[in-house]
């Protein structure tokens, strides 16, 4: 594994904010320290990651994205959380392959990329057997990538944006697309084809993509990128869970309609896409958006 910066001059994310995180937060909102907001069995990724027994998540706080339209705000700009070390944080990792899980699930860990690194590496030397995952917004330094070859099992990035000009509005990072399919990109190399044993996924790249009320167009753009180039060696994820949060703009104020919803799958389907998970719009629920330390 490569030797890990420090955090003088931040650059882990594409943000590239060179802040002293040792001394004061970053763009994603935190200093130095690990933060988690939650860690506990998952039900409610796709079928065969969370398996019967749960996918075993921990949910870092802060965020190098910070979508106005965020599902989970309050860990997102880093204020909430408790404090955990690095021994710590295998020790959790320890904990839920206890506890009966199918994995470890990374949410949100990209600015803390050397720790939980370093977090892995202990876990594994201490005995854990479960797959890595690390699940991301997508915008990712492919340099702060390679530093987990040979530590992730399963990439499950978003892919939100083909637009610039929407990810510009929506997330401040008009560079978004180019930067997250260079980083996906990085991610199928490093976890090959996919590899599912008795219905649960051990290898691969999953990529999940969140239909916006009114950018439809926007969503079959991202589909037909990821299936030109990848084929069916990844799966694609078509969320249909959004729901408004907070203060949004007028256009994301509401839920997408099945209209909208089914016009994405279909343009899924007329392009050949065999492996993809589609979702029920009872996924678009507050009750699926865990309850985080205070």
């Amino acid at each position: 594994m490569p030797v890990l910066e420090n955090m003088e001059k931040c650059r882990l994310c594409p943000r590239n904010c060179n802040i002293d995180r040792n001394e004061k937060a970053g763009y994603c909102g935190v200093g130095d320290k690990i933060k988690i907001g939650r860690a506990a069995p998952h039900y409610w990724e796709e079928p065969f990651i969370s398996g019967e027994r749960g996918s075993g998540t921990v949910f870092f706080s802060g965020c190098s994205l910070r979508c106005v339209f965020c599902q989970n705000k309050k860990i997102s700009g880093g204020e909430l959380g408790r404090t955990v070390s690095v021994e710590e944080l295998a020790e959790i990792y320890l904990s839920l392959e206890a506890s009966g899980v199918h994995n470890v699930n990374l949410v949100t860990a990209t600015h803390y990329t050397d720790k939980v690194a370093e977090s892995i590496v202990l876990a594994k030397k201490r005995g854990c057997k479960l797959p890595f995952l690390w699940n991301s917004s997508g915008y990712e330094h492919v340099e702060t990538m390679k530093r987990l070859d040979g530590l992730i099992d399963i990439y499950l990035p978003d892919m939100k944006y083909h637009s610039s000009e929407i990810s510009k509005k929506y997330s401040n990072c008009p560079d978004y697309f180019e930067v997250t399919k260079k980083a996906i990109s990085e991610m199928r190399r490093q976890t090959g084809t996919l590899f599912v044993k008795n219905g649960l996924l051990k290898f691969g790249t999953v990529v999940r993509h969140l239909v916006l009320p009114t950018y439809t167009e926007d969503s079959k753009k991202i589909i037909e990128y990821l299936y030109s180039t990848y084929g069916d060696s990844i799966y694609i994820s078509i969320m249909s869970q959004y729901v408004p949060f907070g203060s949004v703009p007028d256009e994301l104020n509401r839920r997408i309609t099945e209209d909208e919803y089914n016009e994405v799958v279909d343009f899924a389907m007329s392009l050949g896409v065999k492996n993809a998970f589609i979702q029920e719009r009872e996924s678009a629920a507050e009750s699926f958006i865990p309850d985080f330390f205070e």
